[in-house]
């Protein structure tokens, strides 16, 4: 990760992305589409493996660029910048290339990419309806897993949306621990599959679930060696931004749905959605250990329940509640490990690109990662400039 210094890199990174072929209509190689996503809170107490300290602070501030390169290919570049401890750290989350052309329904992409697993995680965080992802997603993918890798995708002819993909990625941010440095990790660590088939419900209703699965080589802890993985383990003192899962295994298996009402179709000025995920991480650890050395169960999971109601063009309230279950590794054994958090949401928008979010969380945790109790209160503003294309499903 490159540290920046401040006055020097945001103004040399703005240059960069303005050119005077934003004067053009059409987006293209010669004028590509170019946007940024503006992200501030204040925040009354921290969140578990979340990357928002408490008070006054700048979530994700997002910088892309993205066009079609010709008739054949598509490309986009999404930076990330953050601040940690008084400096500004410059994150890649996105660079790519993915085919426009191929036959059959079948398309590929290359680069570094948000894997397409689960429902929440194809998309980008300032998309969401609440200031941070579920509990699930905070420790079991960073927040959300993005990735050096290659992607096949294909979308079948069929009545209702089908779609299905198989992933290979480098895997490093979801790494179990290596505190010694002496383990032979795999270069190509994590594989994929997805399927995802959705609809329409008379005029006023559609519908998408899926299915993942997550296969991790390099995901199994063994004993004397920290939960963390190893980005995290470096960092853990210092609160980094390192996007790496807390908590790992071989096996990760996912179930997704989600459910949209808006009265004609028409989503401009009311709707209601309702999704929920789970995940369990299996597999965590080798299968020869020691019965003093083995945790009481090999899984970690975890799950979420969320509904967010548009009641007027400018108003929306949301309800979230989540569950962590994990198994924590200390020295030579295990301990279990539980959080819920239950989440009311309250947000202003001025329009599509503006929004302001009022939101209360309470926390409750049985040993997870040492914290207590909490309320927290977030306030949160969300504003998005230039070119911004359609949030997906």
């Amino acid at each position: 990760m490159t540290v920046l210094n401040t006055r020097v890199s945001l103004v040399a990174l703005a240059c960069a992305l303005v050119s005077p072929s934003l004067l053009a209509e059409d987006s293209s190689l010669t004028n590509p589409a170019i946007s940024a996503v503006l992200n501030g809170y204040y925040q009354t107490g921290e969140r578990p493996l979340a990357e928002s300290p408490d008070g006054f602070g700048l979530g994700e501030t997002e910088l892309a660029l993205s066009a079609n390169i010709d008739d054949m290919f598509y490309g986009k570049v999404t930076a990330v910048v953050e601040m940690h401890d008084g400096d500004t750290e410059l994150n890649l989350e996105e660079a790519f290339i993915q085919t426009m052309a191929m036959p059959a329904g079948f398309s590929i992409r290359g680069g570094r990419f948000l894997s397409d697993i689960g429902y929440l995680n194809n998309q980008h965080l300032h998309t969401d309806s609440f200031t941070d992802r579920p509990i699930a997603y905070r420790a079991f993918l960073g927040g959300h897993y993005f990735d050096d890798g290659v992607r096949l995708n294909y979308v079948a002819p069929t009545d209702l949306y089908w779609t299905m993909g198989v992933e290979a990625f480098k895997g490093e941010s979801l790494r179990a621990a290596d505190e010694h440095g002496e383990r032979e990790f795999k270069n190509v660590g994590v594989y994929t599959l997805y399927s995802k088939v959705g609809g329409d419900i008379g005029d006023n209703s559609s519908w998408q679930a899926g299915l993942s699965y997550l296969r991790n080589e390099n995901g199994q802890v063994t004993p004397h060696e920290e939960h963390e993985t190893e980005d995290e383990h470096e960092a853990v003192e210092g609160h980094d931004h390192s996007h790496a899962a807390s908590y790992t295994g071989q096996n990760t298996y996912g179930a997704d749905f989600v459910y949209k009402w808006a009265p004609n179709g028409n989503y401009k000025y009311q709707n209601l959605s309702v999704s929920g995920e789970y995940f369990r991480v299996s597999d965590f650890t080798p299968t020869d250990l020691h019965p003093e050395d083995a945790p009481s169960k090999d899984y970690h999971q975890g799950w979420y329940l969320s509904s967010v109601y548009q009641f007027t063009p400018s108003w929306s309230a949301g309800v979230r509640y989540g569950e962590a279950d994990t198994q924590e590794l200390h020295d030579d054994h295990f301990h279990e490990q539980k959080l819920k958090e239950s989440e009311v949401s309250l947000a202003w928008h001025s329009s599509h690109f503006s929004t302001v979010r009022f939101q209360y969380t309470h926390q409750n945790g049985t040993n997870f990662d040492g914290i207590e109790d909490d309320n927290i209160f977030t306030i949160q503003y969300i504003m998005s400039l230039g070119a911004h294309g359609a949030h997906q499903f």
